[in-house]
């Protein structure tokens, strides 16, 4: 469907929990991050929602965490859009980037809501069906 995105984080201190590796929430944050690149690269960002009316509320979310990340370390999160037509669906794997060590993965599913009603699209719009199937 469409390329990646991938957004590098070195892990700072803040990220960290008692056991010294990255708190297991934190990943949802490195998947927005990922997540708003790749909107970005397609032409989507906060602005041109709002401009079309619309909010992307994520409604589902998951993450399978494979290995740990440590203060210092380097990760790399590759999101990549792999359904568009009812739905959002995005995947992610994050790697340590030195040694591409797999440390989790996961996804998030979103849908299209008219920004003014709130009411929930029964279908993506065809224009960002469009940005993402291009």
């Amino acid at each position: 469907m469409t390329e990646h995105a991938e957004f590098v984080v070195e892990i700072p201190f803040h990220d960290i929990d008692l056991m010294r590796v990255v708190w297991h929430g934190h990943y949802y944050k490195y998947f927005e991050l990922a997540r708003t690149e790749l909107f970005r690269r397609h032409h989507l960002d906060i602005d041109q929602m709002k401009e079309l009316g619309l909010m992307f509320p994520v409604i589902e979310s998951h993450c399978r965490y494979v290995s740990s990340l440590k203060y210092g370390e380097t990760a790399v999160i590759r999101a990549r859009m792999v359904e568009v037509e009812y739905r959002l669906k995005v995947t992610y794997q994050v790697f340590e980037a030195t040694t591409e060590r797999r440390v989790a993965k996961g996804y998030t599913i979103q849908v299209a809501v008219n920004a003014e009603t709130g009411e929930m699209h029964m279908a993506t719009p065809p224009v960002i069906r469009d940005l993402f199937e291009a």
